[in-house]
């Protein structure tokens, strides 16, 4: 166990420095949900008039959505660079040297979830710029983190297992094409799932992206329902555990073919 966790220290350092040279890697994938942020910040900002929304301000209402969603699609990229150590010859040498299996994939975990991070917290930031409230505090803010972080392991396990599995980066792509708008608006990013028509509502309970946003919006909330948030990040976390044992699999039938 020991030295799994040296060779993940060491690994995970590793593929944090590339990250580190790269600062527009973490800065450039924010503009996006930059501009839904203050996009749909301002043009959506009355829909908190409709009947059984809730009142109060739509930005507040949705920067957990925003940040949960710049994880997911931050994160379902992460196969591709699998994919690009696969063609450069980087993860076949690291398969003939005394480098632990389980630090290789652990590595990429750790970079995911630094990376994942980061962004949240700028977002988070740019949110109070534009004049969010988020009276959860310090509390709150760590916990929507911490729910991006686990759904952005989520997505990223599943986006390595395909790089793997499929070694395709149309397929990665095609995938993520896919999964990305319809998992997003099944969920309570931008709207309620109390004002969705019953079967949408029965889709999104199931959604673990809705799990991630309703933690975070509840954390931020001025009370907060700390039993209800530890449920769904519990779930979360149950969740990206399977998710990473499915990587590990996908890693070690790649092993064998090499």
């Amino acid at each position: 166990m020991s030295t799994a966790l040296t060779h993940t220290w060491y690994l995970s350092g590793r593929r944090l420095h590339a990250v580190a040279r790269q600062p527009f890697f973490i800065v450039g994938n924010i503009f996006q949900p930059a501009i839904w942020l203050f996009l749909f910040g301002e043009l959506f900002k009355r829909v908190v008039e409709i009947p059984g929304f809730g009142g109060g301000s739509y930005l507040d209402y949705l920067i957990p959505g925003v940040v949960v969603m710049n994880a997911m699609n931050a994160n379902m990229f992460a196969g591709m660079g699998t994919l690009e150590e696969i063609d450069r010859g980087t993860l076949n040498r690291f398969l003939v040297s005394p480098a632990s299996r389980v630090a290789l994939m652990n590595a990429n975990v750790v970079e995911q979830a630094v990376t994942t991070a980061l962004q949240s917290i700028i977002i988070l930031l740019l949110g109070r710029l534009a004049g969010a409230d988020l009276p959860g505090g310090q509390a709150g803010s760590a916990t929507v983190v911490a729910a991006a972080v686990v759904i952005g392991i989520v997505f990223g396990s599943l986006s390595n297992a395909a790089g793997m599995v499929l070694r395709q980066r149309e397929a990665i792509i095609g995938i993520y094409i896919v999964f990305m708008l319809p998992l997003t608006f099944l969920s309570s990013a931008f709207m309620p799932t109390r004002l969705m028509p019953g079967w949408l509502r029965h889709v999104a309970a199931w959604n673990p992206l809705d799990w991630a946003v309703r933690a975070g919006r509840s954390a931020l909330s001025t009370n907060p329902d700390w039993g209800e948030v530890t449920i769904r990040l519990g779930s979360l976390l149950a969740l990206a555990v399977f998710c990473v044992a499915v990587s590990v699999a996908t890693f070690r039938s790649y092993q064998k073919s090499v």
